[in-house]
């Protein structure tokens, strides 16, 4: 199956206002690419676009909520109608909350399956109608949290794990019916956007993405790849590697060390809850890349980039290995588990 370059391509990214879509969009117009972005936010779509557009790109928008199947109905047949078509389709829109699953309410659960999951089973099937004639490629973004337990955000992990399933199913019956289109699951471990500023939070303090914290280019950087050549699966970061390897081969082990660290790395200690909604059941801020909380951020994945360029050298790959056998070792020594017990959370 051979795809255009990204200089060929209209590219379709949802969610794409702010965090790792708008690092998405910004970096497919540098690269040539016609991006169209898709958010509930029509005035702050509208301003990324003039942003784009004064840098040089060429951009368009769509407003719609992914979680409505007519909404995205509608956005391919305006996609097609207003540039006769589209090449890649990106499903990247998401939502969060920090909340234990006792206490998360039976409307903010189904708000975030209706937005991280049938988000991605609307844009998927709607894009392949046009898609299948043409060919072309659907690059969903999922989540370490797809191969690994998170408690606090419990419910958003159980959506990554229904986004993983249904991408590696429907990749075999593209397969089966010959039909050609690629289809990736990019998994990228925590990423500095506005998540934060975004979900809705329960708990006492203000909520952050567990550390390390990468870029956003970085999956951004991975999504382009994967429109270019097909990719089955991209994981964004060594980090997250580590952790979901760990949680394959030691599951009790990680068991007992995620239990702890996740309820104490979840929040910002000295900061008060932002605003209770976030960005959850109404339109977040948009055109911000990154988010608030103060964690030093990696701009660079050896393990990213190895599996991005073929080229990649032997020492490389070495360095890859001794990094995971060097964590893996401390995560194994007992201080490891630490001796804090979990932080209440509000109801």
């Amino acid at each position: 199956m051979k795809l255009k370059s990204l200089s060929q391509q209209t590219i379709v990214i949802t969610g794409g206002s702010s965090g790792i879509g708008l690092a998405t969009a910004k970096m497919a117009a540098r690269q040539g690419a016609r991006v169209v972005i898709l958010s509930r936010d029509e005035q702050g779509l509208k301003e990324i676009v003039e942003e784009i557009a004064a840098q040089g790109g060429e951009a368009d928008h769509v407003v719609g909520d992914v979680g409505k199947r007519e909404d995205m109905r509608k956005a391919v047949e305006t996609i097609v109608e207003r540039h006769g078509g589209f090449d890649t389709w990106v499903n990247n829109a998401g939502v969060g909350a920090y909340a234990t699953i006792e206490e998360l309410s039976d409307r903010d659960h189904e708000r975030m399956f209706q937005t991280n999951y049938w988000g991605v089973v609307y844009g998927s099937t709607e894009a392949l109608k046009h898609l299948k004639g043409k060919g072309g490629a659907i690059i969903n973004v999922g989540s370490i949290s797809s191969d690994m337990p998170a408690p606090i955000l419990s419910a958003y992990t159980a959506t990554k794990f229904a986004v993983k399933g249904l991408t590696d199913s429907l990749r075999l019956e593209l397969i089966h019916d010959e039909v050609p289109v690629s289809l990736t699951l990019i998994q990228p471990s925590g990423v500095h956007t506005p998540f934060g500023e975004h979900a809705k939070n329960y708990m006492e303090k203000a909520s952050k993405v567990p550390p390390p914290v990468y870029a956003p280019e970085l999956v951004a950087e991975a999504i382009c790849h994967a429109a270019e050549n097909p990719t089955r699966s991209l994981m964004i970061g060594g980090s997250g590697r580590l952790m979901t390897w760990a949680a394959r081969v030691a599951p009790a082990l990680t068991d007992r060390i995620f239990a702890r660290t996740f309820f104490i790395t979840a929040k910002e200690k000295d900061k008060a809850p932002r605003q209770h909604e976030g960005g959850f059941h109404e339109p977040g801020s948009s055109g911000t890349l990154y988010g608030d909380q103060d964690d030093h951020m990696r701009k660079t994945s050896l393990y990213t980039s190895w599996q991005t360029r073929k080229g990649a050298s032997l020492a490389a790959l070495a360095a890859i290995g001794l990094a995971g056998i060097v964590a893996t070792g401390w995560l194994l020594k007992p201080k490891a588990l630490g001796a804090q017990r979990p932080v209440p959370i509000r109801a």
